[in-house]
């Protein structure tokens, strides 16, 4: 009762007072920066990894991403240093076990991309700079393959087909006022 009442709370405060730490169980992960863990009073609770962005399921390295996120954390007591909860009513974290930053070790390992609109900890920028020179993870993909997810998805929304008003039939046109 008590950590449902903090997570309504924490739905209603602005981000900016968003700084507490909740303890709970990864039971899936989804992709490569997003999982569900359950609380102590078993409350579902969808969690995106604050200040990074791994590559889409269906981008090159997504299956990677995932995997690599899922043997950090899945099954594991997680700590999570709440930054706010974003619009799709995900919790953005930090996440740890025990003392292991989960959100650096991603960029460090290459699975993920230190995300720039969010970012707060310029250590992830230096990870990623150290994962790209020495070629790990996604950076070992060809040059081509490598785009941001954020790249990605806007391109996913641009490839999509418009949608557009059907024509009318040709036989309504003879019934139109001039």
């Amino acid at each position: 009762m008590i950590i449902r009442t903090f997570l309504l709370l924490l739905v209603s405060l602005p981000s900016w007072a968003v700084a507490d730490s909740l303890t709970c169980r990864v039971v899936t992960v989804s992709e490569g920066d997003t999982f569900t863990c359950l609380t102590t009073d078993n409350a579902r609770l969808r969690v995106r990894l604050a200040e990074i962005d791994a590559p889409e399921r269906k981008q090159p390295y997504g299956a990677e991403a995932r995997q690599a996120l899922a043997e950090l954390v899945l099954e594991k007591q997680v700590v999570l240093q709440v930054h706010e909860v974003d619009r799709y009513r995900r919790t953005l974290a930090r996440v740890y076990v025990g003392n292991l930053d989960v959100n650096y070790v991603l960029v460090e390992q290459g699975a993920a991309w230190a995300y720039t609109q969010q970012l707060k900890d310029e250590k992830l920028n230096d990870a990623q700079t150290l994962a790209r020179n020495m070629g790990k993870g996604l950076w070992r993909l060809p040059a081509e393959a490598i785009v941001a997810p954020w790249e990605w998805r806007y391109a996913g929304r641009i490839s999509a087909p418009q949608k557009t008003k059907p024509s009318r039939p040709a036989s309504f046109s003879q019934f139109a006022e001039p």
